[in-house]
């Protein structure tokens, strides 16, 4: 049964509930994935509300009175009936609920008064103010058994203090096995309307528990948490209420967290050889007893991180290699299996202390299309328990403990989200703590709204609060003009609505689901096209010369021999994510894909973009015929198939705010108002032509690129003024330089043609990061005197022969070492070996290396093998001068190139003459 079945089953006939009787209500507090509520009442508190442990029911009231009270007869006939696991179970009603087994005999359910539970009865039916009997009812609830249970803790709490009524409130030791949990709240009074369906909760319910105590104890004789070394760890997403943080890195990136869960304890790493670290012996001790929570109890621990065994003995810590078995008090394992998940959730609930580490980035890595959150075996165990391994990884470092006095400014998913929700509500800015935490939290927004809640509900109250943050806060404008701060309001609403859009099933209108009005599109007639789904290199977009307008929905039909096959339908080309920029210009995440795995495929995009046809690498699908409906032309040139006449008097005024011009290597996306008034395209684009047969011909490469490459002009791109990769991304005023034939042969291209240089970049002859920013160079020197007839030291400022001059002096008189070696610095040893040699050896290298397999991916290797290759090519011993630059050339290269002449020309001969 579903908890909306079960709901259903439980509020039949009840309309409203009267919780005006005698005293007060406490609230209560769900935790994990099984619990829900059935009312919560105006001030936003949970008041009654069922789960389920192991095979059995339980159902809760927030006061002993309700269990007694006539007007709630109906509701406790129901939840009678729902517990019961048969008709012929026996009905047990603690004795001081004469009412309840009066009310339940009258309706014909057969019950009978007991002092104290028995194993006999099929549902039992209490206070919550009597625990002797706890064990056996935990394990009563395990094998099936129903539990109706009644009380309000607010007046234990003032007795024993609100810090303890979670782990210790009689009750709660009871049904916190089943994620509910009395609360020391006092709850509001009234009468209220039972809900058609289960109701929302509140992100946040004080609930008394204070990590500090638990971070003291954890970092007792601790200052710093060295996670520095070799293995790589991910990111962990704290959102249950009863979890915490232990260790965070100054980006608010946590790596250590903990959590209480029913009556026991949880201690997550993000990375299993955390638990056998050194450095961590004490912290790790610290924990062990911590989970251990005063029991002396056995600790087990799995051969899979067998390494804790060894660093817990060290120091007379008993424990011992084995599974999960009976009477542990404390279970050591790895994030890797699933197999056991069940039994963890019971050992913990039951009071057991679970330690637990793993990473994500790996599993994500190999299992594309699967969510991290959902399906990697680890979350499986840990999403209950509120926290989850993300599949993003971090950098180590030596990290200070966490002050415990400052728990509260420690990053936490649902506190900043609860904090956020608090501004919202009432229209103020956010303050710190929360404007520092503003960039983590959009990006686990992020992560959460692609969480599948069908398999994980735990998630589903978060979406929802997503959606009715927009819904209140607005969309908000971002543009070069009136840009939105990363740390404001804005900017998150921003990071909301992508997050929101990007998870939307697909051809659901966004705007629809921010519970907004959907625009309505005029009526425009279908399209139909073909695109070219064969593709031997890498993925590519293939254009349409379509554009999708804001929050339309389109639909592409294709043939069903092609759907589920690989392909792809993208909205928008802008695919920089701008989430980490300090402010936005536009929205962070402002393109859609959707796969094809239908014949029709309804598509939107809430930012809307020019429409792509997604083709995988390897794809030989052939010729395909396409049908759009519902999207506008957009103008769009390829040079040898668009007629020029037909351009110049309709193409280039098609109404899209973006236009792409074409040529076999080379599609240049810019806004369209930047080739309305461009007569005939083919001049720029022949040009274009020209400099990307130079690139290929430098490249020792094909003339025909296996995909052409695409340059987008963006009102902001993540990084730099330009970057390289598919596309090349570069800023709205470089689409004249881009588009402008006459600007190209006067002025040059340099920033254009370097990025195009940093995809030619081969890793077999790229050493990094000394040669990152240099060897593209070499791309820009080609194209700027072999086609543009700029010669390099008017191409570039910093290639005139005084730059040039300067530069080695400087590199030698600071000592001529490699750590200085980088960007021009690096480029003159290429540009010398050029201007010695001529482009042929480059030419005949890069192909050589083409051929080659396997090379060793290590700076010293790799340099070696350049210099050999390099000296054997043009028969001249290169030695000298590579060491001239500091390169760390073998004395077995060395030997080998010793029979070859000297370069007598060495240009480094005489500026190391007057070093």
């Amino acid at each position: 049964m579903s908890p909306s079945e079960a709901f259903k089953a439980l509020v039949a006939g009840v309309d409203k509930l009267d919780f005006t009787v005698k005293d007060s209500p406490c609230d209560l507090l769900l935790s994990g994935d099984k619990p829900f509520p059935l009312l919560v009442n105006s001030n936003g508190e949970v008041l009654v509300a069922a789960s389920w442990y192991g095979k059995g029911r339980v159902l809760v009231l927030t006061h002993d009175e309700y269990l007694k009270s006539p007007k709630f007869s109906k509701l406790l006939q129901n939840a009678v009936r729902w517990l019961q696991s048969s008709p012929e179970a026996v009905i047990g009603v603690h004795s001081s609920l004469n009412f309840l087994l009066q009310s339940l005999t009258s309706a014909g359910i057969p019950a009978q008064s007991s002092e104290n539970f028995s194993e006999t009865f099929g549902v039992y039916c209490m206070d919550a103010y009597d625990d002797r009997q706890a064990g056996d009812l935990v394990a009563f609830l395990k094998r099936g058994g129903g539990i109706l249970i009644g009380g309000q803790a607010w007046q234990w709490a003032s007795s024993h203090g609100a810090k303890n009524v979670i782990p210790n409130f009689p009750g709660n030791r009871i049904i916190g096995v089943a994620g509910i949990h009395f609360t020391p709240n006092k709850g509001v009074k009234g009468m209220f309307p039972v809900p058609k369906e289960i109701p929302a909760v509140k992100l946040v319910i004080p609930h008394g528990v204070d990590a500090t105590p638990d971070l003291k104890y954890l970092f007792d004789d601790v200052t710093h948490l060295n996670i520095k070394g070799s293995a790589v760890a991910s990111e962990l997403l704290v959102h249950g209420q009863l979890a915490f943080p232990v260790g965070l890195s100054d980006s608010h990136q946590c790596f250590l967290a903990a959590a209480r869960y029913g009556n026991g304890r949880v201690m997550v790493t993000t990375h299993e050889s955390y638990l056998s670290n050194s450095q961590l012996k004490k912290f790790l001790q610290n924990a062990v007893s911590w989970l251990d929570n005063g029991r002396k109890g056995k600790i087990g621990i799995e051969s899979n991180v067998k390494g804790l065994h060894g660093l817990l003995s060290q120091d007379g810590i008993a424990c011992e290699i084995s599974g999960l078995v009976p009477n542990l008090s404390v279970y050591c394992c790895n994030a890797y299996s699933d197999r056991d998940a069940e039994k963890i959730h019971e050992f913990v609930a039951e009071g057991g202390g679970l330690l637990i580490g793993g990473h994500a980035w790996w599993w994500a890595s190999q299992n594309k299309g699967k969510n991290a959150i959902a399906d990697h075996p680890g979350n499986k165990i840990l999403n209950r328990f509120g926290i989850s391994i993300l599949p993003s990884s971090m950098s180590g470092d030596n990290f200070p403990a966490l002050c415990a006095e400052e728990d509260s400014k420690h990053y936490h998913f649902r506190s900043a989200l609860f904090q956020f929700q608090q501004h919202i509500r009432n229209k103020d800015q956010p303050k710190a703590p929360l404007t520092s935490w503003l960039q983590r939290l959009r990006q686990d927004c992020a992560t959460v709204m692609k969480v599948p809640v069908e398999r994980c509900p735990m998630f589903a109250p978060f979406q929802r609060v997503f959606r009715r943050l927009v819904h209140k806060g607005g969309i908000p404008t971002a543009c070069k003009e009136n840009p939105v701060k990363s740390t404001s309001k804005e900017a998150m609403l921003l990071g909301l609505v992508c997050a929101i859009d990007d998870a939307s099933p697909d051809g659901c209108c966004t705007s629809q689901l921010l519970l907004q009005p959907s625009p309505v599109p005029p009526s425009v007639p279908p399209i139909s096209l073909e695109i070219n789904a064969n593709n031997p290199g890498p993925a590519a977009w293939v254009s349409t010369a379509l554009y999708i307008p804001p929050a339309w929905t389109a639909t592409v039909t294709l043939p069903s021999d092609v759907a589920r096959k690989g392909l792809s339908v993208q909205i928008g080309c802008h695919s920089d994510n701008l989430n980490s920029a300090d402010q936005f210009c536009r929205a962070p995440v402002v393109i859609r894909t959707y796969s094809v795995n239908e014949e029709r495929v309804p598509v939107s995009c809430l930012w809307g973009g020019l429409l792509y046809f997604l083709v995988p690498e390897n794809c030989n699908l052939g010729k395909v015929q396409v049908t759009v409906e519902g999207a506008v032309r957009a103008p769009f040139f390829r040079r040898g198939e668009t007629c020029k006449s037909a351009w110049q008097t309709t193409i280039r005024h098609y109404p899209s705010p973006w236009a792409e011009l074409a040529t076999e290597n080379i599609i240049l996306t810019v806004p369209s108002d930047n080739v309305r008034s461009m007569e005939d395209p083919d001049v720029v684009l022949a040009l274009w032509d020209r400099m990307m047969g130079s690139i290929a011909e430098l490249a020792a490469s094909s003339p025909h690129f296996p995909r052409p490459e695409r340059f987008v002009t963006d009102v902001q791109i993540s990084a730099g003024w330009m970057h390289a990769g598919y596309p090349i991304m570069c800023h709205l005023p470089s689409a004249k330089e881009l588009t402008s034939a006459d600007h190209i042969t006067a002025n040059g291209l340099w920033g254009p043609i370097h990025e195009l240089g940093h995809n030619q970049q081969k890793r077999e002859w790229e050493f990094s990061p000394h040669t990152t920013e240099a060897t593209c160079n070499l791309w820009s020197v080609y194209v700027h005197e072999n086609v543009l007839g700029i010669k390099r030291d008017k191409a570039h400022p910093a290639l005139t022969p005084k730059s040039r001059e300067e530069r080695i002096q400087q590199f030698l008189k600071n000592g001529g070492k490699l750590k200085d070696w980088h960007v021009w610095t690096a480029l003159e040893t290429y540009l010398q070996l050029q201007e010695g040699f001529g482009w042929s050896p480059f030419i005949q290298l890069f192909s050589d290396y083409q051929k080659m397999k396997d090379v060793k991916n290590e700076n010293n290797f790799k340099m070696n093998l350049w210099a050999e290759k390099f000296s054997l090519q043009v028969q001249k011993n290169l030695v000298p001068f590579f060491k001239s630059w500091d390169w760390p050339i073998t004395d077995e290269v060395s030997k080998k190139l010793s029979s070859l002449p000297e370069w007598e020309e060495n240009p480094m001969k005489r500026y190391l003459a007057k070093a």
